[in-house]
């Protein structure tokens, strides 16, 4: 499994994440690439080679055309994102973010999370900083993410809404959670962007071990006195042995719920970061049909989920109990196959065995463009999977 650990030492931005994502390796070709599918024009992006007290890294702008504060509603942005060409897991993990932020500034100003309108978190390059995060996390195959304890900083920023104190409040409410070290370092080191990506996509349990692989910096705008301005991204593989987790699996019978409605329950509870979400028949009192809605988690994402279901469901209540589950070592690869390249998921067995599965999204893209059987490419990604692993399992 892929793991990322954020060494936020000075602090996380929109920003250094995507510049530390490129230092570790995602290609700024295929950063473009992808973000060109976005319904956003009238910028551009630089990724600079920068050293800072020493340390080489890389720092990524976005230059915009019309600058200041442009007001879009979370609205427009899940629509954008929703309509666009991008990956399936790169739009839930831009929509997971957002979504953060839009509950965190509703919370703060007492707006339904669908009516807040972003000010400066809705300018095109916090846009793009969100979107690159997550086709860095998804192009170097991030299964999980885990974090350091966050210097909180201190002082006073101007925001859209005047004189705030730092963190900011909406920054405060994204950190929920979180272990943080108050009054560690002056001005804003977390910005909203950056810790709108950490509650999206971070656990909040200490890291696993892990077998280093690569390190990659990003680089912050400003000159810090007492610390590099500089964010650590580790990237590792788990190590073998450490395969067992605790997870929660929340249920709820539902007999009075108009089923066209699951497909978008379950899209929610993924981007909110459910690990698994699953439909059963049942028979319920007075011989109802009814259905048991489960969904597996981690216990911090238990209290999120559960909100989710009754809000978004018939549902007046749920029921949860925690789990262990034994995971098998895993990996991302691209293979190369006679339709293009694919994803696949490659679990390896303490025996040796491997388990290879094809990503459904890029099979089905694939079968799309070549118009051929998506079973062709599906057949094509296992058998490259198995010729790299030089086995004819």
């Amino acid at each position: 499994m892929k793991l990322l650990y954020v060494d936020a030492f000075a602090g996380i931005s929109g920003d250094m994440t995507v510049g530390a994502l490129l230092h570790l390796g995602l290609s700024v070709n295929a950063l473009q690439r992808q973000l060109e599918l976005l319904a956003l024009r009238g910028y551009s992006i630089a990724a600079t080679p920068r050293r800072v007290y020493g340390i080489d890294a890389m720092k990524f702008d976005v230059h915009a055309a019309q600058h200041g504060h442009a007001h879009r509603p979370f609205r427009s942005i899940r629509e954008m994102l929703e309509g666009s060409s991008l990956p399936a897991t790169v739009k839930r993990h831009a929509i997971a973010i957002f979504s953060k932020l839009a509950e965190a500034e509703g919370r703060v100003h007492g707006v339904a999370t669908d009516d807040v309108e972003f000010h400066e978190v809705g300018a095109v390059d916090s846009i793009i900083d969100i979107v690159g995060a997550a086709i860095g996390l998804d192009a170097l195959g991030v299964e999980q993410v885990y974090v350091s304890p966050l210097p909180l900083g201190s002082g006073i920023v101007q925001s859209q809404h005047g004189p705030i104190p730092v963190p900011g409040p909406a920054t405060m409410e994204l950190l929920r959670g979180f272990a943080t070290r108050p009054s560690d370092g002056e001005g804003e080191l977390v910005t909203p962007t950056g810790a709108a990506i950490l509650a999206a996509m971070a656990s909040l349990q200490p890291p696993p071990e892990m077998r280093i692989i690569g390190v990659g910096y990003g680089a912050g705008t400003r000159m810090l006195r007492d610390r590099p301005n500089l964010l650590r991204l580790v990237l590792g593989e788990s190590i073998p042995g450490t395969g067992e987790d605790q997870h929660v699996i929340m249920e709820t019978n539902i007999d009075d719920y108009n089923p066209e409605l699951f497909e978008h329950v379950m899209e929610r509870l993924f981007e909110a970061g459910a690990r698994d979400v699953f439909l059963a028949p049942v028979h319920m009192k007075k011989n109802r049909p009814g259905i048991v809605l489960s969904v597996l988690c981690s216990e911090d994402k238990r209290e999120l989920l559960a909100h989710i279901v009754m809000n978004e469901t018939s549902a007046i209540g749920v029921r949860y109990h925690p789990v262990r589950r034994l995971v098998l070592e895993r990996e991302i690869r691209q293979v190369n196959t006679a339709y293009g390249m694919v994803r696949v998921k490659v679990a390896r067995n303490p025996d040796g065995h491997q388990n290879i599965a094809p990503e459904y999204e890029d099979c089905k893209r694939l079968a799309h463009e070549r118009q051929v059987p998506i079973k062709l490419v599906y057949q094509a990604a296992v058998a490259a999977a198995l010729q790299s692993s030089g086995t004819n399992q």
